[in-house]
């Protein structure tokens, strides 16, 4: 469901965070609230997703223009042991090839749009995960903002051009993301596409069939979110370390040392 694909790109895009350079408290919120909105974004070929219904009329079409695109493409592509569907739906834009396409074309856009482009990308990836989150991701990332605005080193464009600079990652990380939960359902996800599988150029790949989950029952609604919910929290910098030596404080007595005499 939504809001699990946005809670999953939450997290992921916390624990990449780091490695890109967004290692501060403001920019990793920045980066992660990117990732969870474009988590979401891969289901824009469903006419019923947040995704398309976040901007009314304009999303809607371009919805009806991904959906016309994925089946063309699926048409042109599928293997003679192909499945016999419409390839509107988890096809073309659940691919591996599509993230890194938009990841791409994100970091092209930023570095020649300037700042109002870095702005927009992280504006509507906001729009996007709040839809599926909740109303408390604005505060949080607000706050980030506000934050980043009032400690950030005066040449604020220099830290526009660092965000520049991973912000393509955060997309495709996002779309990644996506594909690799919906891979955990019964329908499975041809992520892989071009890569031939078992004759199948969209081939879904999927677990065995116990580690498989139904999408909106019981283990995603009891399990999933919930697990993902405490790493949301606990990734962010500097959660893990506090709520660690706040917990061995209070729990753990220190141990004794006795003197020694010489």
């Amino acid at each position: 469901m939504g809001r699990t694909h946005a809670l999953t790109g939450w997290c992921a895009g916390l624990a990449i965070a780091p490695a890109v350079g967004a290692g501060s408290v403001h920019q990793a919120v920045v980066f992660a609230a990117t990732t969870a909105g474009f988590a979401l974004l891969p289901d824009l070929d469903h006419p019923g997703a947040s995704a398309s219904r976040l901007l009314g009329w304009l999303t809607g079409a371009l919805s009806w223009v991904l959906r016309r695109v994925s089946a063309g493409f699926y048409a042109l592509t599928k293997g003679p042991r192909d499945e016999n569907v419409t390839g509107k739906h988890r096809h073309l834009s659940h691919t591996v090839l599509f993230a890194a396409g938009l990841g791409a074309l994100t970091s092209w856009a930023t570095e020649t749009g300037g700042p109002w482009a870095v702005v927009g990308v992280v504006i509507f990836g906001l729009m996007l995960a709040e839809g599926a989150l909740g109303d408390w991701l604005l505060p949080v990332s607000g706050a980030a903002v506000a934050w980043w605005f009032f400690t950030a080193p005066p040449d604020r464009a220099g830290e526009l051009e660092s965000i520049t600079g991973w912000l393509g990652i955060a997309v495709a990380a996002g779309c990644l993301t996506h594909c690799l939960g919906d891979a955990l359902t019964e329908a499975g996800c041809p992520f892989l596409f071009p890569v031939p599988i078992a004759g199948e150029t969209w081939y879904e790949i999927r677990p065995p069939k116990v580690l498989r989950f139904r999408t909106g029952k019981k283990v995603e609604k009891r399990l999933i979110f919930p697990v993902f919910a405490l790493a949301g929290i606990l990734l962010i910098p500097g959660v893990w370390q506090y709520t660690s030596s706040t917990f061995q404080r209070l729990f753990i007595p220190p141990t004794s040392q006795q003197a020694t005499t010489p």
